[in-house]
């Protein structure tokens, strides 16, 4: 008897808020190119959320026993975090911070602590938000950006409104302080990048589970050079409007 395995169905409404995540990163440092475009950093805000809601996806929906490709998904942030900090340094002027990729790491490890009930899975996440707390001015996004995988994990499969909570959690990663400072001094932008923070994981959500049909190019392993590899065309553009 012939038997054919069965085929599984790339998803592709993860594939979509994948490049729409990357595409908001792209727009967001756009602002760095030379030309006074503030109102791009209101849809930068959906960059990193969704970034970490394809992150709780993949989790999702493999089971907990899946370590050998989750060590290989680690493996890959941590060298595109190693490959990526040069050219991070290379566009922006004097970061503050570590370039996004080890926020993510440490946001997986966390999650997977979570997930998984291993002591070692257990002790990495308890060492990753130790790394957060101590060194979370050097953090992007911060300590609550680290904690943003494991509380969208929690809410992907929960009721709509449990999106509110990861929303808080976003605004908090994305200096509050200084947008509710700008907001009182009238800044429209700050204003709208509040609430682009509070529902960025709503939409994220509202997306995986309402584009199903759509057919994107699947974002596969090559995508993770994508993220040094815009820096380093942003500079080439920079320097060539100088």
């Amino acid at each position: 008897m012939h038997m054919t395995m069965p085929v599984k169905q790339r998803d592709g409404a993860l594939d979509l808020l994948k490049w729409l995540a990357l595409l908001s990163m792209v727009l967001d440092h756009l602002r760095y190119v030379g030309y006074s475009v503030d109102l791009l950093y209101v849809p930068g805000r959906l960059a990193f959320p969704w970034f970490c809601l394809a992150m709780a996806a993949n989790l999702a929906r493999k089971p907990a026993q899946a370590n050998a490709g989750q060590w290989r998904y680690l493996g890959w942030l941590l060298l595109f975090s190693a490959l990526s900090e040069v050219p991070y340094r290379m566009f922006i002027a004097n970061p503050d911070t570590l370039n996004v990729m080890p926020t993510l790491v440490l946001g997986l490890l966390v999650a997977r602590g979570w997930q998984q009930p291993a002591l070692q899975s257990r002790l990495l996440a308890v060492a990753a938000l130790l790394l957060a707390g101590f060194f979370s001015q050097r953090v992007m996004f911060g300590f609550f950006g680290v904690l943003l995988p494991l509380v969208l994990l929690w809410v992907i499969h929960r009721p709509w409104y449990f999106a509110l909570l990861a929303g808080l959690v976003c605004l908090a990663a994305n200096q509050w302080q200084v947008l509710y400072y700008s907001v009182r001094l009238g800044s429209h932008v700050a204003v709208a990048a509040i609430i682009t923070c509070l529902i960025a994981p709503w939409l994220g959500l509202f997306l995986l589970r309402h584009a199903r049909d759509v057919k994107p190019p699947p974002m596969r392993r090559w995508a993770y050079a994508l993220y040094p590899a815009h820096f380093l065309v942003l500079l080439a553009v920079r320097q060539a409007i100088a």
